[in-house]
C-alpha cells in the first residue's frame, strides 16, 4: 500500500523554472504509485494554471519519481509511472528520543535562509533519520527545508550531522544524511547493529 499524507510536501521539477513545493492537502492511497489518484495540493498558482514536470512522490512506501501535471490545485500522474518505489530505506531503524537542535536551510526566494530549530529525533538509522522539531517563532517546521544541519545527544554523546530532506510534515523531516564525522559514523553503526 502506498500513501501520501495529508500536510506532504511534494517537489514537482518542470522544465526551466524553480523547484515547486507543494504540500498535499489530503490523505492519499491505493496498492501501486501507478494507481493513486489526483493528490489535491497547495501551491503558488491560481486556478486556470497547467503545468508539466517530473515530480518527486515522498509516500508511506519510499521516494520515486514520476511524470506529473498540476492543474487547479490537482497533481495527477501522467504516462506510464511505475508500478513500484524506486527508492526504499534499506537499514533498519532505531527507535528512541533524542533530543536535538540545529539549523534548517530553506529553499526561498530569492535565495536560501537559515532557520533554528529544537526537538527531538524519533529514529536513527545509519542512513538517516526521522526529527520531529519546531522552530521558536511557530508550531509547524517552515517549508522548503532543503537541509539541516543537527546536533544529537546520542547514548555515546553529541553526534553532529547534515542531513537532506526526503520528506517534510508539519512538525516532523525525514532525511538521509549528507555528512557526519567519522566517529560518529562508526558509534552509529555500532548503535544500530
Amino acid at each position: 500500500m502506498v500513501t501520501v499524507p495529508a500536510g506532504s510536501t511534494l517537489v514537482l521539477r518542470c522544465p526551466g523554472e524553480q523547484p515547486l513545493a507543494l504540500i498535499a492537502l489530503a490523505e492519499v492511497s491505493a496498492a501501486f504509485v501507478a494507481e493513486l489518484p489526483p493528490i489535491p495540493v497547495l501551491g503558488p498558482d491560481g486556478p486556470g494554471s497547467r503545468r508539466f514536470g517530473i515530480l518527486e512522490l515522498v509516500s508511506s512506501a519510499g521516494v520515486t519519481w514520476v511524470e506529473a501535471e498540476l492543474r487547479d490545485g490537482t497533481l495527477t500522474a501522467t504516462g506510464v509511472p511505475p508500478t513500484d518505489v524506486v527508492q526504499r530505506r534499506g537499514a533498519v531503524r532505531r527507535p528512541g528520543m533524542y533530543a536535538a537542535t540545529g539549523t534548517a536551510e530553506l529553499d526561498s526566494e530569492p535565495g536560501r535562509r537559515l532557520v533554528a530549530v529544537s526537538g527531538h529525533v524519533e529514529d536513527v538509522s545509519t542512513t538517516g533519520l526521522l526529527l520531529r522539531a519546531t522552530p521558536a517563532d511557530s508550531l509547524h517546521l517552515p517549508p522548503g527545508i532543503v537541509r539541516t544541519l543537527l546536533h544529537i545527544s546520542m547514548p555515546w554523546g553529541d553526534m553532529a550531522a547534515t542531513v537532506a530532506t526526503v520528506d517534510q510534515r508539519a512538525d516532523q523531516l525525514r532525511g538521509t544524511y549528507e555528512w557526519m564525522d567519522p566517529a560518529d559514523e562508526e558509534s552509529l553503526r555500532a548503535f544500530c547493529a
